[in-house]
């Protein structure tokens, strides 16, 4: 009888995989738009490796949908983290009719590509804009999928002032979208915290030569430096803080510089142990599955993982999802429940307000162990 019944369930499992087979197939391309070329490179490419990851993984799934069996693609953008090659990139996917968009990982690009995908009816799922700017502009097809700004800059103040006892503080940031935004609500936050912001220095996302604002904050004698800005230039400023003699100053700053890539560009400098930043969400390690998770990502893309990723893949299974309540792969039917989601995610548990942000958004802050990004609770 044994025999029989492997038989008998081998012949059924074809006779499904036949079945599945003949189904008619619908593509449905997914678009992806980030920084995959220039100094925010391993940003966007570790987004995007993300994005494909969740493609493959939603093909393997077979997923059908009003009777087409569902194949899903990539069209991927490079916006350079520029605003406007961000939105030429915006208009070209709109042209290619894309079913949804993750991406736009930097603010600065994904603030002004709203409009261009409420205008042609595509839902926008970010998983690294964090400016507030970006879901307050009333759209109603942009979603954010980790803690704005206002979460991260907040949380770090209030542990600079109760945790590291900082009484007074500078602030840099690099005149971006992100940066400014984030800096902003730090200064604000600093103060209500009863911080003193000793000053508001400015530099630029193409700057790698700090020597003078830091030496001008070294005459201050500032113990903390609040950075906002990205990793590209945060390696290079603690490289020069060691420099200048400034090895026991703090630097802090949002999820712009806390990457797994800060150790290496700031070649391990000294200020590097004392750095403290906010990224939001939980580390992989405590997100759903994510050990095994950030294991298969890493066999596939070695060496590639920095920080978006798992909300990047949570974008393309959060679309997925609403396409599958809606039985509709059309943007016009299936972004009516994208503000009915309640999926279990790698990142977290997906549901949104009534502006496109998570209802329960949490952060972590971490520090740099021996060169290596750390959980400051764990």
């Amino acid at each position: 009888m044994k025999p029989f019944r492997f038989i008998l369930v081998a012949g059924l499992a074809t006779t499904c995989v036949a079945v599945w087979a003949q189904q008619p197939t619908q593509t449905v391309t997914i678009g992806y738009v980030g920084p995959t070329s220039g100094s925010m490179a391993h940003y966007g490419v570790d987004a995007r490796n993300a994005v494909t990851l969740a493609i493959d993984d939603l093909n393997q799934q077979g997923m059908v949908i009003d009777g087409k069996r569902i194949e899903f693609k990539l069209a991927a953008e490079d916006d350079a983290g520029d605003p406007k090659q961000g939105t030429l990139a915006a208009q070209k996917l709109c042209d290619a009719k894309v079913a949804g968009v993750v991406g736009h990982i930097n603010s600065g690009s994904a603030i002004p590509a709203g409009r261009i995908y409420s205008e042609c009816g595509i839902p926008l799922i970010s998983p690294g804009a964090t400016n507030p700017q970006f879901t307050k502009q009333g759209y109603k097809n942009v979603y954010r999928l980790v803690a704005n700004d206002n979460a991260l800059a907040t949380g770090l103040a209030r542990y600079a002032a109760e945790q590291l006892k900082v009484k007074r503080v500078v602030v840099i940031d690099d005149r971006s979208a992100y940066g400014q935004g984030v800096a902003e609500v730090f200064e604000r936050e600093a103060r209500a915290a009863h911080i003193q912001v000793i000053s508001h220095e400015f530099t630029t996302d193409k700057a790698t030569d700090f020597q003078s604002i830091l030496t001008a904050i070294k005459a201050k004698n500032a113990p903390a430096i609040f950075f906002g800005g990205n990793d590209a230039q945060a390696g290079p400023m603690l490289r020069q803080m060691e420099q200048l003699g400034m090895g026991d100053v703090r630097l802090m700053g949002g999820d712009g510089i806390c990457t797994t890539q800060l150790g290496k560009l700031a070649q391990n400098a000294k200020p590097l142990a004392n750095v403290v930043c906010a990224e939001g969400g939980l580390s992989v390690e405590k997100m759903n599955n994510g050990k095994a998770w950030k294991a298969k990502y890493d066999q596939r893309f070695p060496k590639e993982y920095v920080l978006f990723a798992p909300y990047a893949y949570d974008g393309v299974m959060v679309m997925a999802d609403a396409m599958k309540r809606a039985g509709s792969t059309d943007p016009a039917k299936y972004m009516a429940e994208l503000p009915k989601t309640n999926y279990r995610g790698l990142s977290t548990r997906v549901q949104f307000d009534s502006k496109g942000d998570l209802k329960n958004p949490q952060f972590t802050l971490y520090t740099y162990q021996d060169g290596v990004k750390t959980p400051l609770y764990d």
